[in-house]
């Protein structure tokens, strides 16, 4: 994802979700009256009332399809611009609305997620929305299948965390207002939660959090766990920590690079770039707690990034690594208050080398 965010105000989008239920909407609506509305309005969750322009169009034997193209705003959703397409069939007689994957929408095959095993990978939300929609166009929930198919959606699919998830054949209808804010990241966090959800039905009594691939490869090495047990935490080291809280295991390891892991060990749960940079004289000052010098520390205020305040404090064999992984073991425990989780901090270098280490106890 490029989250290099523009400037000035930013457009807000439309999920994956709304475009379905746009498309399914019109869809039914021809089945019906034998005419696609055009623009098809539909009501959000929260109230709104967005229209939607079709993008395509198609009567069917027993059905009707209609194609929305998702607008995603301003938000680097790797989902942006793609077709969602609606077909709508008769369905059997008190069934409701039922639902089914198309290409390029995918499958749950592992527990742990919002729906069951075996079903399509369209969220709740969604699916109240579309028959909500639906709806509108008899003034009640009609007997019919609904079919949602993305074109590509599969070969997205694989940027996305869903194969891990044990989404598979393509992507998630997703969305719980029907808005895309900008730069909310709450479909990463949203994908953060599931993966603890599938970790823990999966039995699984470990998981590791890991701010990007490097840390993430190595601390799979060190403990060998699958690939379930792996969570993109990326920046949002409070998201994962304080959903771990009300939802438990018995161990976890956060990992990360020296930068990330100071600005955890000086405070922060969000460790993106625009928290602010790594404060190098916080650094310089574990410098001096982990027995350098004042010129050493001098040095450290002045350099250019954490992993040269690194690398000098390696120089002269300081355990650096160590102190930084302690303090930012105290920051993640913080969050883990009262969970009894066993907590474990690992700093990575640029190699998948271990630099620091506070390990597990619990947390409280």
């Amino acid at each position: 994802m490029d989250d290099t965010r523009p400037s000035g105000p930013l457009r807000r989008g439309w999920t994956t979700g709304a475009c379905a239920a746009a498309a399914a909407k019109a869809a039914f609506a021809a089945l019906r009256t034998g005419a696609f509305p055009d623009p098809v309005e539909i009501p959000l969750p929260g109230g709104l009332r967005p229209a939607f322009a079709l993008a395509t169009t198609e009567r069917l034997p027993e059905g009707a399809r209609a194609g929305v193209i998702k607008d995603a705003g301003d938000d680097p959703d790797v989902t942006h611009g793609v077709l969602v397409l609606a077909t709508v069939r008769p369905g059997p007689p008190g069934t409701g609305v039922g639902f089914r994957a198309g290409p390029g929408v995918g499958r749950v095959t592992r527990p742990g997620l919002p729906l069951p095993v075996g079903e399509p990978a369209i969220n709740p939300v969604p699916r109240r929305m579309i028959a909500a929609a639906l709806a509108e166009v008899e003034g009640g929930v009609p007997d019919v299948v609904v079919e949602i198919a993305i074109p590509g959606g599969e070969a997205i699919a694989q940027s996305t965390l869903n194969p891990r998830l044990g989404i598979l054949g393509g992507l998630s209808v997703l969305g719980t207002t029907g808005v895309v804010v900008p730069y909310s990241c709450a479909a990463w966090i949203d994908t953060i939660h599931r993966g603890i959800d599938v970790a823990r039905a999966s039995g699984l009594t470990h998981v590791a959090g890991a701010t990007g691939s490097t840390s993430e490869e190595a601390v799979q090495r060190l403990h060998g766990l699958p690939p379930e047990g792996l969570i993109d935490m990326g920046d949002f080291a409070g998201g994962m920590l304080k959903y771990l809280r009300r939802h438990p295991v018995q161990r976890v390891t956060v990992a990360g690079g020296i930068a990330k892991m100071t600005k955890l060990g000086h405070g922060l749960l969000d460790l993106h770039s625009r928290s602010g940079p790594v404060d190098l004289a916080w650094l310089a000052e574990r410098v001096s707690e982990a027995g350098g010098g004042q010129d050493l520390a001098a040095r450290a205020a002045r350099a250019n990034t954490a992993l040269e305040v690194l690398r000098l404090a390696q120089a002269q064999d300081l355990p650096l690594g160590d102190l930084v992984a302690r303090y930012a073991w105290t920051t993640a425990a913080s969050s883990l208050a009262g969970s009894g989780i066993a907590l474990e901090v690992v700093v990575f270098d640029r190699d998948g080398g271990v630099v620091g280490h506070a390990p597990f106890r619990a947390a409280g």
